[in-house]
């Protein structure tokens, strides 16, 4: 169909009609390329798989030390950890930034050994949630005549999950792991410190 309309601009006999005809095409041309110009680009493509990675960080303990360094640190932050295994921590929170949305932070900790002591990869996964209502109408069943349904609604509300995501922020990374690092060099909090001077 487009080549036949190409086809028919060619044959144009008149000049100026042609011209008209020809620029048209040009622009159906121009805006096609664009639209094929920005087509997202996969994600895949971005991922470098570089040495350098936020996502780990080395720790002078063995494997099941450093995992319960990661566990206090999780459970420090107010994070509900589940620790089934001990060389892997799994610690979650949930925040309320408004009141008709919500987010999780996930965060998992694997704990192996290296020649350094043991290297502890972190990942954090941020999954949002926001509050959608849906609406039923009432059923009521009378003898005699079967179910009816009345015009009075009920509304539900519940948070659905609508997007989640890898956190890839290396400041993320690194205060977590300034966190455990503390923990290992033996550091306490400045509210514990004073209350055991006291």
């Amino acid at each position: 169909m487009f080549y036949h309309s190409m086809l028919r601009f060619s044959q144009c006999s008149v000049p100026m009609s042609c011209f008209i005809s020809r620029l048209v095409l040009l622009a159906c041309a121009t805006l096609l390329a664009i639209g094929c110009a920005s087509k997202p680009q996969p994600v895949y493509r971005s991922e470098a798989f570089g040495l350098e990675s936020p996502f780990m960080t080395w720790i002078a303990r063995d494997p099941g030390g450093a995992c319960e360094l990661g566990k206090r640190a999780l459970l420090s932050q107010g994070y509900q950890v589940d620790d089934a295994n001990s060389t892997r921590v799994r610690g979650e929170k949930f925040f309320r930034p408004a009141p008709d949305s919500g987010v999780t932070l996930s965060i998992t900790l694997v704990c192996l050994a290296s020649n350094l002591g043991s290297v502890v990869y972190a990942n954090g996964l941020e999954t949002r949630y926001e509050l959608k209502s849906s609406s039923s109408s009432t059923a009521l069943s009378v003898a005699g005549i079967g179910g009816i349904s009345l015009p009075w609604s009920a509304d539900k509300e519940a948070l659905v999950k609508v997007g989640e995501e890898t956190i890839s922020d290396a400041d993320f990374y690194k205060r977590l792991f300034g966190l455990i690092e503390g923990l290992a060099s033996g550091f306490a909090p400045a509210a514990e410190t004073d209350a055991t001077a006291q």
